[in-house]
This record gives structure tokens, C-alpha cells and sequence, in this order.
């Protein structure tokens, strides 16, 4: 490592072999939880389901919507420990947790999620379209038709299965939150057909939104900037995760409890006049959005 790899270097070099990742093997663990944080009941007996709620941001918005009264269905691909992590959080709010292990690429996987759901709470009330996975190449060369099929079916695919299977059982106040990324607006020259599907999630989020208007079902998305989360390790070499964060304003990777808060706002009442917006806790880079 070099001086200025050394100076940079935020947290310890890391690497996980397998994505999305274990957020258990990470050093330092993520901050999920904001534990000085009084709880108001903004969500009181709603019910959400949340893709990539085992680890991540993802576990940050369960964890947060439970503190706010949600019961919330947590959607995950095979990263068992992490959700059971996560499902003890939120039972230690009182709050009933169910784990769905599953691939959310395949349609009928997430209209039985859904129906999970809705058969084990009663009813769902807000749907966070989270989950994502990204494979870095040097060229568009060396991009795959398999990796890019995967790509999208994981991150934009996935979208669509859900929100159709879901908006059936959703009422009007309900509300639907899709996580983008800041790259869909600044570009990532080792990230094209990531970044290709987090642009497709923001015009997906404002399409659906005017779509869903007269039903009174709002839409609304999060860009997140660079977050410590087990995708991270999973994706980037180790000197990379070293440095991870230190190329924003702010001179650090955000943590998962900086970003659960835009979701809160986006399912709750206070953002009852807003749809078709993008939420852009990215660390202070300046994007038209």
C-alpha cells in the first residue's frame, strides 16, 4: 500500500468471495441503528416488505420501520445468518419479522413473497425495492450477456415482479420506495450495466408514480452515494475498500443508518406530498436529480 493508499484509508482492506455479501464478516460492522433515536410511531401496524433486508441499508430501514411500529417481511437471497441478525432486531421492538430466502430475479418467487405476506400480517402497506448486486469490468468488452441479464433481472427485473404482485393489496396512502444509486446520475466507468439499471429504477420510480397517482399510491426512490455494506467487500478489491467513500465532499462511505431515515420519510405522512422523487443521501455529491 502506498503513502497515499495509507492516508486514505478509511477502513481495514477486505474482501468476501461471494455477493451480496456477510455483513457479520465485515470490520467494522455497519451502523444500523441509530440507538439514541426516539421513536414516534409513524408507521404504527403497517406492514412492509423489504428486498435485501438482511444486511445493509436494507436491515437499517426493517430495523427503523419496526421502531416506528411496521411489521415487515424481509426478502433475502441465501444469507441466512444475517437475516436471522436482523429479524432479532426487530422482534426487539415488538414487532413480528417473517424471513423469505429466495431469488427475486424469478416473477414467481416474488408473487409468493408477496402472498407470504400478506397471508402471515393480514395486509402490506409499503413495498422497498432494495436488493442489487453489481460486478465490476474493466470494459464493456469483458461484460457477459449472462452477467448482464443477471444485473438486471436482480435489480431493476425484480422491481417489476414485486410491484406487480403487490399492487393488488395496496390502498390508497400506501407507498412504494425503490433504491437507486447515485451512479445513475454521475455514471461509473466499471459499473455500466449496474449503473444502466439504477438509471432504469429512476425513470421507473417517476413513470410509476404518475402511473399510480390516481389511486393515491405514491412512489418515490433513494440514491444512495457510497454506503458501508457487505456489497462493498463483495465487489471491490481490498485496497478499493480501504479507501471506499474518500473520493465524496464528505471524505467517507455513509453508513446504513444515514440513509434509513430518506425511507422513513418516503413511507410516512410527512412526505405525503411528494411522488416521483429521488432522495440523494450520497455525501454531499451535487447531482441533478
Amino acid at each position: 500500500m502506498t503513502e497515499k493508499e495509507k492516508e486514505q484509508q478509511l477502513q481495514p482492506p477486505q474482501q468476501q468471495k461471494q455477493q451480496p455479501g456477510i455483513e457479520s464478516e465485515m470490520r467494522p460492522r455497519p451502523k444500523a441503528e441509530d440507538k439514541k433515536r426516539h421513536a414516534s410511531n409513524k408507521l404504527l401496524d403497517q406492514v412492509a416488505l423489504v428486498t435485501g433486508g438482511d444486511s445493509g441499508i436494507g436491515r437499517a430501514v426493517a430495523i427503523l420501520f419496526a421502531k416506528e411500529g411496521a411489521d415487515v417481511a424481509i426478502v433475502y437471497l441465501n444469507e441466512h445468518d444475517d437475516a436471522k441478525e436482523t429479524q432479532r432486531k426487530i422482534e426487539e421492538q415488538d414487532r413480528k419479522c417473517i424471513l423469505i430466502p429466495g431469488d427475486i430475479g424469478n416473477e414467481v418467487f416474488c408473487k409468493e413473497s408477496v402472498d407470504r405476506t400478506v397471508k402471515e400480517f393480514g395486509k402490506l402497506n409499503l413495498l422497498v425495492n432494495n436488493a442489487a448486486e453489481q460486478h465490476p469490468q474493466d470494459s464493456i468488452e469483458q461484460i457477459s450477456a449472462e452477467q448482464l441479464e443477471r444485473t438486471f433481472r436482480t435489480n431493476i427485473f425484480s422491481f417489476f415482479f414485486m410491484t406487480k404482485a403487490a399492487l393488488p393489496h395496496l390502498e390508497e396512502g400506501s407507498a412504494i420506495i425503490n433504491t437507486t444509486s447515485v451512479t445513475a446520475y454521475k455514471g461509473s466507468p466499471k459499473l455500466l450495466d449496474y449503473s444502466a439499471t439504477k438509471g432504469a429504477i429512476v425513470a421507473f420510480t417517476r413513470s410509476l408514480a404518475l402511473s399510480l397517482a390516481e389511486k393515491g399510491i405514491r412512489v418515490n426512490g433513494v440514491a444512495p452515494g457510497p454506503i458501508w455494506t457487505p456489497l462493498i467487500p463483495s465487489t471491490f478489491p481490498p485496497d478499493e475498500v480501504a479507501s471506499f467513500g474518500a473520493d465524496t465532499p464528505l471524505k467517507r462511505a455513509g453508513q446504513p443508518e444515514e440513509v434509513a431515515n430518506c425511507y422513513l420519510f418516503l413511507a410516512s405522512d410527512d412526505s405525503s406530498y411528494m411522488s416521483g422523487q429521488i432522495l440523494h443521501p450520497n455525501g454531499g455529491e451535487v447531482v441533478n436529480g
